[in-house]
């Protein structure tokens, strides 16, 4: 009787298990994965204070020296692999190209359902990858970074909201919507520091203070 009783509540446990992992699975979000998760903020603050500071320089900048949207995988280039990644029901047609879907901005909490409204940002943008330090590297280094799609480099956001971003740093931009800015700058930061990238003084002042929060 007891080996009954213990089968039985083996048999009551494994259903229970199963019902458990079930509900995960169907409670659990859709494929709209955004960049890889930033470091955390203390880390974030640890590398931050390892970071050169130094002024910029824009010498000989061209944003043709970072080349960009290279294909990585079958005729996925580095945008269209970034929209399907962050966007909800994506749907493409045979060149990869996304015909729809629904993509959520971090940066401004908009929701756009046309491809064309979603710009693929850098979060350190190019030109100040090169003033702080990428004007020294090789074009396979500076590829490297600009399709970067391990570290939290790459993001689709509403495409006015890059545009308005352009090149500047966390001293003189920052995403309107406030909830996401410890995400930015811990996104920043990694990506600085991965890079040995410097920063100037007023960047590392504004990125202190942010991270402070985090």
């Amino acid at each position: 009787m007891a080996k009954f009783y213990a089968r039985r509540r083996f048999s009551i446990l494994a259903a229970l298990t199963g019902l458990i992992a079930s509900v995960a699975l169907f409670n659990s979000p859709t494929a709209s994965a955004a960049l890889p998760t930033p470091v955390s903020g203390a880390t974030a603050r640890s590398y931050l204070s390892q970071l050169t500071v130094a002024t910029e320089n824009r010498t000989g900048y061209s944003r043709d020296l970072f080349p960009h949207w290279i294909t990585i995988s079958g005729t996925c280039n580095t945008r269209e692999t970034v929209l399907k990644r962050d966007g909800s029901n994506v749907v493409t047609d045979s060149s990869c190209a996304a015909t729809s879907g629904s993509w959520y901005s971090p940066y401004d909490g908009a929701t756009w359902s046309a491809a064309s409204d979603v710009d693929i940002d850098h979060v350190v943008p190019l030109a100040e990858a090169w003033d702080s330090g990428a004007g020294s590297w090789t074009t396979s280094q500076r590829q490297a970074f600009a399709n970067d799609l391990t570290r939290p480099q790459l993001i689709a956001v509403t495409d006015n909201v890059n545009q308005a971003k352009g090149d500047q740093d966390p001293a003189e931009w920052m995403p309107s919507r406030t909830a996401y800015r410890c995400t930015y700058v811990r996104a920043w930061v990694q990506v600085k520091y991965y890079y040995n990238l410097s920063v100037d003084s007023a960047e590392k002042s504004a990125l202190t203070s942010y991270l402070s929060g985090c």
